[in-house]
């Protein structure tokens, strides 16, 4: 398998080259990787953002696996943090949920995604929507600055969940909360699938198992973790068979292994020192 550096490089390169495509090619791909598939896999995963308040086609590139917008709980006044921000999908929506006095930043490590981001909100007249380039297991955020962050899809994508985690504890203020899309297991992948990059990049080889996922949401200090949602992803064998042979394909359908995107919430304890002023 790759290392941490090369992945991060490698999903960096990927989605580079998506900022750059129209939706339509997109549409055209596995979860926006460049090679063809018959059918995406990112239909399967992506929801339907046609009724929520805020939503712009032109930043909707279909590459989230969730409505995290949906869950997140975002009152007017807020300020919010998007992980992995894309082309400004979800700080749209975000930003009708705050209102003009709200803020919502969106962060993302790739320069194509935040240009076009930008583009986007300029065009829709958003002046209190920011986007930063960065990545989110080291934010351009400081210690207790967001009410809410939100994500899609994007933590599978990467290796250092635990890393990321602590940096959405430090961001959240004391009482604050996330909500988070993103894909996880129930089972074991084959390792061809594992261990191939544009499946990593593209589609679903980076997630972890499930109840991993949720431990380590513990072991980094948030409470109140609830699963918001969840539904099944089932990558169609004219996916599969581009990374297995036909047998291989057939164990993989009785191992009985489960993909899931699921949206989390979890709250950071809301505590205060005596005599730091913040009570």
């Amino acid at each position: 398998m790759e290392t941490s550096t090369n992945l991060k490089e490698l999903v960096k390169q990927k989605y580079s080259e998506i900022a750059l495509q129209d939706k339509d090619t997109n549409a055209s791909s596995c979860c926006g990787a460049t090679s063809s598939c018959d059918d995406p896999v990112y239909k399967l995963m992506a929801d339907d953002y046609d009724n929520l308040k805020g939503y712009n086609t032109d930043a909707d590139l279909g590459l989230g696996c969730g409505l995290p917008t949906q869950f997140a709980k975002i009152k007017t006044g807020d300020v919010v943090v998007d992980l992995g921000s894309g082309a400004g999908n979800d700080c749209f929506v975000a930003r009708h949920e705050t209102g003009d006095s709200g803020k919502v930043i969106g962060i993302d490590f790739t320069e194509a995604m935040i240009n076009k981001a930008r583009t986007n909100a300029e065009k829709l007249g958003l002046h209190n929507v920011e986007f930063r380039l960065g990545d989110i297991d080291n934010m351009p955020a400081s210690d207790g600055f967001a009410d809410v962050i939100i994500s899609n899809c994007v933590l599978n994508l990467l290796p250092n969940k635990t890393t990321i985690l602590k940096e959405i504890n430090r961001v959240l203020k004391p009482g604050g909360h996330f909500s988070i899309s993103d894909v996880v297991l129930v089972g074991e992948l084959p390792e061809k699938i594992k261990n191939t990059a544009e499946m990593y990049a593209g589609c679903v080889s980076g997630a972890i198992q499930k109840d991993d996922y949720l431990k380590l949401i513990k072991e980094a200090g948030f409470t109140t973790i609830e699963i918001q949602k969840e539904k099944v992803i089932t990558i169609p064998d004219s996916i599969l068979k581009e990374y297995l042979t036909a047998e291989e394909v057939a164990m993989y359908h009785d191992s009985k292994v489960g993909i899931y995107s699921i949206t989390v919430f979890a709250k950071k304890e809301n505590y205060c020192k005596p005599g730091s002023g913040c009570c």
